[in-house]
């Protein structure tokens, strides 16, 4: 089975039928898959309905609803140059005023008058057409200040008249469309303070351990907290809502408690998904009922991940607690679910795994990378001319390598020659090469988690 093929997922089991520390690892591809199609079932389930939001946050998301003008655009007749608004016939009497754009318009303009207009003001009534300042000349005399063209005037040439863009009511986009910088423009000028978009899936991340920090120099067998300052931007990178990040101590009560009274659509543990003396994951599920969807991936690293079904519109993605282990979770369970959560209104469920905005189908490797006998490796690499290079420090407790890459490779089981073309795993950012004296890289060291989990 090649990376990213939807397969056929085993029958899922309640979690007390399936013992933990005895769970059947599912293929890569496979779990991926399964992570999707539990998103979608879970977007059915959900309800959520669309939230309005300022201008100001709404880039980068979708309309929930169609884009109808609140107003005419242009909602007067205004010029679209500097120059003269006159009525009739030339010459024109040139008034002694001006009518400047944000500003009370001129009185009605009689048949052979003229008056100075800038671009955007308001055309006075009477006003037949607007006459370019460069294509125009003004006569002094004793009397009166006569203007001239200097060529044909075309009555209506540089109005706006009322309406030309759209008239109010009018569907300008429909639901569904990307909000970029443009619309948020033309949200703005059609009367928008806000707009409506899909609410986006709650999440909750629960960071587990008693040896974690928050603040100073790891000391006496405590270590910082590395999860909980990455894990929320990510989820958020990837489309989520996150509704708290909280630590919590290795107490299986506190956790259920925890687990069972979220509020979150998906809840995200760290750490605790083994079978050692304090890794409650798996006993918290069997007591909360939890349905287990995945349980141990064939990935490295973060083989011992999990996906479980909570409720009808609930699940949990329990993440191994090693940093890069973590992301390989990230990118494995939680981003294909929040995908299918995400989809837009009117739109279909995405392919199974979906593949993320801006993600690169496949490239060559520079360099060889040793791969696992029977599992995936996830190796975070950077892209130098056309080419992929993995990065050095890719185990599975480091996190320097997936802060200096561009994309997470796909290894297939028993590696990658020079070459070979390998599926790239997106980064939910933007990325670009860093300067070359910033970026020593090499192929992985078997020490340093080739096989590891």
């Amino acid at each position: 089975m090649t990376p990213g093929q939807p397969a056929t997922p085993p029958a899922p089991a309640p979690a007390s039928e399936r013992g933990h520390g005895h769970h059947r690892a599912t293929p890569w591809p496979e779990a991926r898959a399964l992570a999707a199609r539990a998103g979608a079932g879970a977007r059915a389930a959900a309800d959520r309905p669309p939230v309005r939001v300022p201008l100001g946050q709404a880039l980068g998301r979708t309309l929930a609803e169609p884009l109808r003008a609140l107003t005419d655009l242009p909602s007067f007749d205004s010029s679209a140059m500097d120059g003269w608004a006159v009525a009739g016939p030339a010459p024109w009497t040139v008034r002694d005023e001006s009518v400047l754009a944000g500003h009370a318009g001129a009185a009605a303009l009689a048949p052979g008058e003229a008056v100075r207009i800038a671009t955007g003001a308001r055309v006075p009534a009477g006003a037949t057409a607007v006459v370019r300042t460069e294509h125009s000349r003004t006569e002094p005399g004793a009397g009166p200040v006569l203007l001239h063209p200097l060529r044909e005037v075309v009555p209506g040439q540089d109005i706006r008249p009322r309406g030309q863009e759209c008239a109010t009511g009018d569907a300008l986009l429909p639901a569904g469309s990307l909000v970029g910088p443009a619309v948020l423009g033309l949200a703005a000028a059609a009367g928008y303070d806000e707009i409506a978009v899909p609410a986006r899936p709650r999440v909750e991340v629960l960071v587990l351990g008693d040896e974690l920090l928050t603040a100073g120099l790891p000391h006496a067998g405590l270590i910082r907290d590395a999860l909980g300052p990455m894990l929320g931007p990510w989820l958020t990178a990837l489309g989520a809502e996150v509704l708290a990040t909280r630590r919590i101590g290795d107490d299986a009560e506190e956790l259920y408690e925890a687990v069972t009274t979220s509020a979150a659509e998906l809840v995200v543990t760290t750490g605790g998904t083994a079978a050692g003396p304090v890794d409650h994951v798996h006993r918290v599920l069997d007591k909360a009922g939890a349905t287990l969807l995945v349980d141990g991936v064939k990935v490295r690293p973060g083989h011992p991940m999990l996906l479980a079904r909570l409720d009808a519109g609930r699940h949990l993605v329990g993440l191994p607690g090693n940093p890069l282990a973590a992301v390989s979770g990230l990118l494995t369970l939680a981003a294909p679910l929040l995908a299918a959560l995400t989809v837009p209104p009117g739109g279909t469920a995405p392919p199974s795994p979906p593949t993320p905005p801006g993600e690169h189908p496949a490239a060559p490797l520079r360099d060889g990378v040793q791969g696992h006998p029977h599992d995936t490796r996830l190796v975070p690499v950077v892209r130098r001319d056309g080419s992929i290079v993995p990065l050095r420090y890719n185990g599975p407790a480091m996190l320097r390598g997936i802060a200096a890459a561009d994309a997470m490779a796909v290894v297939p089981p028993g590696g990658a020659e020079p070459g070979q073309r390998i599926e790239l795993l997106a980064l939910p950012w933007p990325t670009e090469p860093p300067a070359a004296t910033a970026t020593p890289v090499s192929p992985p060291a078997p020490a340093q988690g080739a096989c590891s989990t």
